[in-house]
């Protein structure tokens, strides 16, 4: 926060320098020189300035300068110094000090806002204190918003936050932090009421940015839409719920929305014990590894085509016998028919339980 002070009063008193033709900058509360503009001063150390403070109080001149105090809304004090002990100086310094202090006050108020949301999402703050912490800030904690994380895959050497931050960039409303080297969370203000696929097309957007301008590829992770300050920390596991659970169903997708997970959610969220037993009551044993990558890729096909014997056999290019005794190879080999509704769902949620297991060799 220090060093934010200096650089953000440097940047001002700099642009000070051709309007005002006088040597002018800040010291902190010990009297050392922040910022100047001129650039060999800074570090320089203003004797006496302590002793003359306590006695003078907010205003006076010393050594050929006006010196004018502020305080920022950390409590810390600093004076603006002008070179010179006219009039002109006086007022040089109390206008200085006045456009210092309410830069510095948004400075503080805008980290502020940010390090309260990443601790409230990363579940890092009482939830008593929440509120109390809300307040302090006058931040409105009863305002619609979602989390989503983006999470790099691969790219360039351009940060991914340095992207995201440009695309949102009303800092009062949407809050942009990493929390790795790879993911990059988004809280966004959203308006009530917004439809999934909507959030969609937000995050698609991110997505395309990123690899069309900067050649960074990405999945984003979509939280469910919150109404309360207090439950983005929800709203956050659930976009990265979104995105373990898409790395192990379905690689191929780039926007991940916990709302759209279906039965993969439930799949990940079962202990890997239940789901064991549940492979060996339904197949005979070894029978599901006993099916070769075409009996697996026709079962997909077959899945994707709604059941469909025609449409499957149409989009397989082969003819609707040789499909019928594929599905009669299946049949023999799991117990299963997959032309019958219950049985299809059951092969259904075991294909998908296999598939949970062998990616967690760590579990299995």
């Amino acid at each position: 926060m220090y060093f934010m002070a200096n650089r953000v009063f440097q940047s001002v008193v700099y642009q000070m320098k051709d309007a005002i033709d006088r040597v002018v900058g800040v010291v902190d509360e010990t009297g050392a020189v922040i910022s100047c503009s001129e650039l060999n001063l800074i570090g320089e150390m203003r004797d006496g300035f302590m002793a003359e403070r306590l006695i003078a109080g907010d205003k006076f001149a010393k050594d050929g300068y006006t010196y004018h105090q502020f305080s920022s809304s950390k409590h810390n004090d600093y004076a603006v110094f002008v070179e010179g002990t006219d009039e002109v100086a006086a007022q040089f310094a109390a206008l200085l000090s006045i456009s210092l202090q309410s830069i510095k006050q948004y400075h503080d108020e805008k980290f502020d806002k940010a390090n309260f949301i990443k601790n409230v999402v990363l579940d890092n703050i009482l939830p008593g204190d929440i509120y109390a912490k809300a307040r302090e800030l006058h931040f409105a904690t009863d305002v619609s918003r979602v989390v989503l994380i983006i999470r790099v895959t691969s790219g360039s050497d351009i940060s991914a936050y340095d992207v995201v931050s440009s695309l949102f960039p009303d800092k009062q409303k949407d809050f942009v932090f990493n929390i790795s080297e790879t993911d990059t969370v988004l809280v966004k203000e959203i308006r009530k009421g917004i439809e999934r696929h909507d959030l969609e097309k937000l995050a698609a957007s991110i997505v395309d940015n990123l690899s069309g301008e900067h050649y960074i590829k990405a999945v984003v992770g979509i939280g469910t839409p919150i109404s309360n300050v207090k439950d983005l920390a929800t709203s956050f596991k659930e976009a990265q719920i979104a995105l373990e659970v898409s790395k192990v169903f379905d690689t191929e997708q780039q926007i991940v929305s916990y709302d759209n997970l279906g039965i993969a959610r439930l799949i990940y969220q079962l202990p890997t014990t239940l789901c064991e037993m549940f492979l060996k009551e339904v197949f005979k044993q070894g029978s599901i590894e006993s099916l070769d990558q075409e009996t697996l890729f026709t079962i997909q096909r077959f899945f994707e085509n709604n059941l469909n014997v025609s449409e499957t056999s149409r989009g397989l290019f082969v003819h609707r016998n040789t499909l019928v005794y594929r599905l009669e190879k299946i049949k023999k080999l799991t117990g299963l028919d997959l032309r019958e509704f219950d049985d299809a769902i059951v092969f259904k949620v075991a294909l998908m339980v296999k598939k949970y297991l062998s990616n967690n060799p760590a579990k299995y």
